[in-house]
């Protein structure tokens, strides 16, 4: 499971993004923003050298409180545990060398076992952005096996009554779905191109209608959780578990559904996801409540605007889906989503929510927004900040090389 080969050619190699869908619409990068991103670049290296001595031999970043100076940890089988190697993966395409190959090698051997484990639906942050990118840069027939295992272990929480992937594992007449899960997607639609198995797309494309039919409300909000009847497919009840309130639109469940659809149209071809997209797309540019900095209050609703707390991480999720969103869209709508990842870049950019180097428990971004509701990862770095927040600087270095 070595990625030490990998020539730093990789460094050249385009973003790719397979699918089917087509890019129609192409844009010009400032150059005062690919300066900014290269700086950017040099510190996240610094910052996860940091970062990579805070852990001990099997552990996980997870996050720092700057308050304390507490670092937590986690193991392989927390769901953010794929974020750390991806992000030194995405980071070593940008800047070759010795440390960011040998910590992801070393983290890929600590995955691995998790293309076992049935209990999650968040194989695909685990192991798409982890071994997935991996595979993408070094392809192998270990990381190819493994991904592969890894959807299969995930098509196990697929139930054709409900059609839909389970998420959090509950009483036996429960069987609760998170938008969150439509990011794990990603990793059906690989395992049907490589195999030939159509069962992963179509479950993937079962999840999708699913969702749109039950997540969604009439302005293209999402709820975070729906619990539906695992025997019937009936919903029992519809919630927002990490946000204000049950009728509120929580940040993170707004971009996780943004980005997920957009994936979904690239995967298929299919117009309604694109349409999706772009009306999520819209019910969060469009809110009265977005900050002129695009970087989201944790809930769009939460009671206390403009006090309320940013979360760095939505707005970095939120960047990297419109940098590909804005390339299949009407080029109208296209150079809006442009604009407005472009903004969210430069925000995170600046010294409030970029951490100098040495600081910040070796994260890159500061101030996002976990569980609010229960108290935890209250305005702390966070893994998938990061990951999100290098992967939307890399896209947008994307369109220089068009």
């Amino acid at each position: 499971m070595k990625l030490k080969n990998l020539a730093c050619a990789a460094a050249c190699l385009l973003f790719c993004l397979p699918g089917v869908a087509q890019q129609q619409n192409k844009f010009t990068p400032k150059p005062a923003v690919l300066a900014i991103i290269k700086k950017d670049l040099a510190v996240a290296d610094a910052q996860y050298k940091v970062l990579a001595g805070k852990l001990n031999a099997e552990e996980f970043p997870k996050t720092y409180h700057p308050e304390t100076g507490k670092q937590e940890n986690s193991g392989s089988g927390w769901w953010c545990s794929g974020f750390y190697p991806g992000t030194l993966l995405n980071l070593y395409e940008e800047i070759p060398g010795k440390f960011l190959i040998d910590e992801a090698d070393r983290m890929l051997a600590l995955l691995a076992k998790e293309q076992y484990n049935t209990h999650t639906h968040d194989l695909g942050f685990m192991m798409y952005c982890s071994f997935g990118t991996a595979n993408r840069l070094n392809p192998t027939p270990q990381y190819k096996q493994i991904l592969i295992n890894s959807a299969k272990s995930l098509s196990t929480r697929f139930n054709p009554k409900v059609g839909a992937i389970k998420s959090w594992d509950s009483k036996p007449s429960d069987f609760l779905v998170i938008i969150d899960n439509m990011m794990n997607l990603e990793l059906l639609f690989w395992a049907t191109r490589v195999t030939g198995d159509s069962s992963y797309y179509k479950i993937a494309v079962t999840h999708a209608n699913t969702t749109i039919k039950n997540h969604y409300r009439p302005d293209y909000s999402s709820y975070h959780v729906i619990n539906y009847n695992p025997e019937t497919g009936a919903v029992q009840e519809k919630k927002t578990a990490q946000g204000f309130a049950n009728e509120s639109a929580w940040a993170r469940g707004q971009v996780w559904g943004l980005y997920g659809f957009t994936v979904m149209y690239r995967e298929t071809g299919d117009k309604k996801y694109l349409d999706q997209a772009n009306n999520i797309a819209k019910f969060i540019l469009d809110n009265p409540n977005l900050p002129a900095d695009k970087i989201p209050y944790w809930d769009f609703n939460a009671p206390n605007i403009p006090n309320a707390l940013r979360d760095a991480s939505a707005g970095a999720i939120m960047a990297s889906a419109l940098l590909e969103l804005c390339k299949y869209t009407n080029k109208a709508d296209g150079r809006r989503y442009f604009n407005t990842a472009e903004s969210v870049i430069k925000t995170l950019s600046s010294s409030h929510y970029r951490a100098a180097i040495g600081t910040n428990g070796g994260f890159i971004l500061k101030h996002s927004v976990g569980h609010f509701p229960a108290g935890t990862e209250i305005d702390v770095p966070l893994t998938y900040a990061d990951y999100y927040f290098v992967e939307a600087m890399k896209r947008y270095k994307v369109f220089a090389r068009k």
